[in-house]
Order: C-alpha cells, then sequence, then structure tokens
C-alpha cells in the first residue's frame, strides 16, 4: 500500500478538513512545554481543557468552548498538583467532572462548577494515591461508570473504583503488573472488556484487566510501537512507532495474533504520530507530531485493511490534540469530526473540522449512524463483577426525542430468546450495540418465513430493513420500543420517497397520454 490516495468508492471519499478562522480559535493561551508524548488537550460539548506552563506545580485551563478569542492572562487554573501535569481527561458521562496525573505521582478527581471559573480551583474532590512513580497515563473506562485506569513510570495500571465515598483512595480495585518497563499508550476494545497496551519494551499486549491476565503478546523485530489502539469491533489493532531507521511507521495487528502484523509501511523521518479511530464512520486519522498535517484512511475488515482518502496540510505544528465527541459536533455542516490541535510556538487552539461536503441541507443518515451516548452502561460494580455491554447508542438527528425511561417499580419481562446477562443491563434512553444487533437477528429470523407465507412476491417490495408493519407486536423491552422507533422512521421516509417516484411516473404517464391523443386527432 502506497500513501498516494488509491480512490475507490467511498462516501468519505471527498472529506476536507477546514481550519476555525482566527476569532473562532483560543488565543494567548500557555500551552505547556513538557515533551511527554501525551495530547495535553482534552474536549467535551461544554468545555476544552489544556494542560499549561504554572510556577511551584501542575496545572491546566478549563475554558467554555464557546469563550473563543483571546484568554485573559489571569485566566483562574486547575492547580492543585505538586507537579507537572501529564494528562488529562474529561469524564465520558459527566461533562462538569475531570480526572488529571501528575509527576507527583498522583490522580486527582475535579469537579467543574457550571459557571465561568472565578477563581483558582485547588481542592479535588478525590485523591488517588497508589503510584510510587509518576503518573503517565490515565482513560476512562468507555461503558462503566467511575471506573478509571491509570498508568504510571512503576510499571503498574491501577483501576479505580471512584464510587466509593472516601475522598483520598490508597488502595485500587485492582493492579496489572504485566509490562517490564514505562507503559507509553492504552486503548480499549467497544464493550471495555480488553485494553490494548504499547510499552517500552517494543511489545504489544492485549490484557483481560479484570483477570489481570495477558491474553496477547507481540514483539516484532522492525516495529517499535508507541501508540497503540483498537479498531472498533473488527479485532484488529493500530499501532505507530519507529522502524529499524527511525522513521515514522504504521502497523495493523490482529487481535488474536500479535506475531506478525499483517501490514507494515514506513512513512517519513518526523517525530511522531498519534491514532485517533472513529468507529461510527470506520475512519482512522493519524495526527503528526511536530508537523501539521493529519492523514486520514478507511478502515475495511478485509485486504487492503487501510484504503487512503486524504491528507490535510497545515504550516502550524501541533503539539498535542484534542477530540470532540461526537454530540458536540456541527451535523447541519456534514461535521464527521472535530479536532483541537494545540500551537505552542503561536499559543493558539485551532478547531479543526473534518466536512463531508454535501448540498443538501436535511440531516445525512448515511454518515451519523447511531453513536454512543453520554449514559453508562453498566455501573461500576456491574463491570467489577465481570458484567459485559457495549455502549448505550443514541441519533445525531437533531430534535430527536429519547424513549421515556420506564419506571423503575415496573419490571419489564425480557427477550426468551436474550440469555446474555449483560443484554438485559440496558437502560435510559439509548440501546446498546449488542442488542441493536442480535434483536434485528433475531426479528429477522422470526418474521421472514411468515412474510412470506402472507404476502405474494410483488409485495414484498413494501418491506425494509427487515420491518414488517403487520408482523411487529408490541414491544416487551425498552431495547424493542427504541428499535421499533427508528425502523419506523426509516419506512417512513422509504414511503415518502416511493410517492414521490409514484408521482413523477404519473405526470410522465398523462404527458404519453396526451401526445398519443393529440397524434391521434391528427390522423
Amino acid at each position: 500500500m502506497s500513501w498516494h490516495p488509491q480512490y475507490r468508492s467511498s462516501k468519505f471519499r471527498h472529506v476536507y478538513g477546514k481550519a476555525a478562522s482566527k476569532d473562532k480559535c483560543y488565543d494567548s493561551v500557555p500551552i505547556t512545554c513538557n515533551v511527554h508524548d501525551n495530547h495535553f488537550c482534552t474536549v467535551n460539548p461544554i468545555f476544552i481543557a489544556v494542560v499549561t506552563e504554572c510556577t511551584g506545580g501542575g496545572a491546566f485551563l478549563v475554558i467554555p468552548i464557546n469563550q473563543t478569542g483571546k484568554l485573559d492572562p489571569h485566566y483562574p487554573k486547575v492547580c492543585g498538583h505538586k507537579g507537572t501535569v501529564l494528562d488529562i481527561k474529561w469524564n465520558p458521562f459527566n461533562d462538569f467532572v475531570i480526572a488529571s496525573c501528575s509527576e507527583d505521582a498522583t490522580v486527582k478527581i475535579w469537579d467543574i462548577p457550571n459557571q465561568v471559573l472565578k477563581r483558582n480551583i485547588t481542592t479535588p474532590r478525590k485523591e488517588l494515591l497508589g503510584h510510587v512513580r509518576r503518573v503517565g497515563l490515565i482513560e476512562w473506562h468507555p461503558t462503566a461508570d467511575n471506573i478509571l485506569f491509570s498508568a504510571g513510570y512503576d510499571y503498574k495500571i491501577m483501576i479505580w473504583n471512584l464510587d466509593v465515598k472516601d475522598a483520598v483512595l490508597s488502595k485500587p480495585v485492582k493492579i496489572l503488573d504485566a509490562h517490564k518497563d514505562v507503559i507509553l499508550s492504552m486503548s480499549f476494545n467497544t464493550d471495555g472488556s480488553l485494553i490494548a497496551t504499547a510499552c517500552r519494551d517494543r511489545k504489544i499486549r492485549v490484557i483481560d484487566p479484570r483477570a489481570g491476565t495477558v491474553l496477547q503478546e507481540g514483539n516484532y523485530k522492525t516495529h517499535k510501537a508507541s501508540k497503540v489502539s483498537f479498531l472498533g469491533n473488527v479485532e484488529k489493532l493500530f499501532s505507530t512507532g519507529t522502524s529499524s531507521w527511525n522513521h515514522r511507521q504504521i502497523a495493523l495487528w490482529d487481535q488474536n495474533d500479535l506475531s506478525v502484523p499483517l501490514l507494515e509501511e514506513d512513512l517519513d523521518g518526523s517525530s511522531g504520530l498519534f491514532p485517533i479511530y472513529d468507529s461510527d464512520t470506520c475512519m482512522l486519522y493519524l495526527v503528526g507530531k511536530g508537523d501539521g498535517n493529519i492523514r486520514y484512511y478507511e478502515i475495511s475488515p478485509e485486504k487492503p485493511y487501510l484504503s487512503c482518502l486524504m491528507e490535510y496540510h497545515s504550516q502550524l505544528p501541533q503539539k498535542g490534540i484534542g477530540m470532540m465527541p461526537k454530540r458536540g459536533l456541527d451535523v447541519a455542516a456534514c461535521e464527521i469530526f472535530r479536532f483541537y490541535k494545540l500551537v505552542p510556538t503561536k499559543n493558539l487552539i485551532q478547531p479543526i473540522s473534518m466536512i463531508v461536503p454535501r448540498r443538501s441541507e436535511l440531516f445525512q443518515e448515511d454518515i451519523y449512524p447511531l453513536t454512543a451516548a453520554a449514559q453508562p452502561a453498566l455501573t461500576a460494580q456491574e463491570w467489577l463483577n465481570g458484567i459485559n455491554k457495549g455502549p448505550l447508542l443514541v441519533s445525531l438527528r437533531p430534535g430527536s426525542e429519547a424513549v421515556t425511561p420506564l419506571p423503575q417499580f415496573l419490571e419489564l419481562e425480557p427477550l426468551k430468546e436474550i440469555t446474555d446477562l449483560s443484554q438485559q443491563q440496558a437502560g435510559g434512553s439509548s440501546v446498546s450495540l449488542e442488542d441493536n444487533q442480535k434483536t434485528r437477528e433475531m426479528e429477522t429470523d422470526r418474521t421472514e418465513p411468515q412474510v412470506e407465507e402472507k404476502l405474494p412476491r410483488n409485495e414484498l417490495m413494501c418491506l425494509s430493513n427487515d420491518f414488517d408493519m403487520a408482523e411487529c407486536s408490541s414491544p416487551r423491552t425498552k431495547n424493542e420500543l427504541l428499535q421499533m422507533y427508528y425502523r419506523q422512521q426509516e419506512e417512513i421516509r422509504r414511503l415518502c420517497e416511493l410517492l414521490k417516484q409514484k408521482d413523477v411516473q404519473i405526470k410522465q404517464l398523462k404527458l404519453q397520454l396526451r401526445n398519443f391523443c393529440m397524434n391521434t386527432d391528427d390522423y
């Protein structure tokens, strides 16, 4: 595979990057000068947080997302660490809670007020004291509430349950000590049942975090991985690092066999790459560190696996990067991803929107599938007890209403076909990925034979998306209700298109009939 784009049929073939204008950027932000290999920025639909320079300890800024322009030099900071802050992450299920880790070997959890900061925040809500050396990485669990992972220079990964009421926690619920050197990167699979790590000992590991066992371990002599990422549900890993000639290098791995990479390619001689995967669109972004370019690929489960789409070029080199969650994107502009690049040479944070060019102003359903919601699928204790569940999903359609949660005192009878305990934990206004797929499969198997018996062949065209209006019974679970709602919306839109086509055919037939009558009169 060559980097030069090999064009193929794809709805993301013409995706382009659009940098925000000067008035939409964040100016005069004192971005950290630390050389630690990390993003240094985290974003949610309400705030943007960035690690900053601070004398006498470590600090970071929390700026309202709409407060663009020049930043006040005396803007308040979050500054409770005694050492330089190395990583920050927003809680994916609470936009007002952020975690930070530092060279002082601590992890702190902070509550951010729902208003503009007027004074420095120095007292955290919780303090995690387990590591004996500096903590370089933190990651929130993608589906379980209040589960936090931290990786330190003591070669250990610690799992913390933040549901505990104590303000100071010194004992994590689990310690993973499978590494023999500094951990450089952590990544979860979709349901958070596995974690992949890249280590300074050149090895990539796939670990079961609750059992503490290493399921796969790979060490390829021509690839020194520094970052690793799960690629959604395709059971593959993607890593970036350096080759034996110290060139930037990418590699694709089979999650179940890390002995030899499926794909390996050298890029150039620059410093580093941040791999960022969007599971909704199956697009992989490679953000350069030390340059201003962003390459993007499309991932497929079969060869050639990676299809090059395009590259965003900029003269401003980025030190770090932040990513806006899908629920914060501008769907009216067909924005499918948004980066916040840190430009320390100009003390600037510049948003970059990845846009699919479309003429229609309507909601583009094909590029906005159901995406992860800001609600946990599991409690911390449920996950610790061994339950796995994919993320809850919501629609990005403007004005779409969520299904009203049912009263807690009503116990719904579960589907008889569902036996997996993890599929009975869904709640709120969303539906999990597993329920979405398995419910559709069961309904397909149940309804298709009956439909073929009842309807003649020409009437089968009235069915779409495995949905039969006459066959549907009353929903018995919240997941069934949400599925039925979305499928009915699909059917309504499809029928509207059919009506438009019929109208056009009627007009054509009328015109033909009139022409025929006129020709008959001439004779």
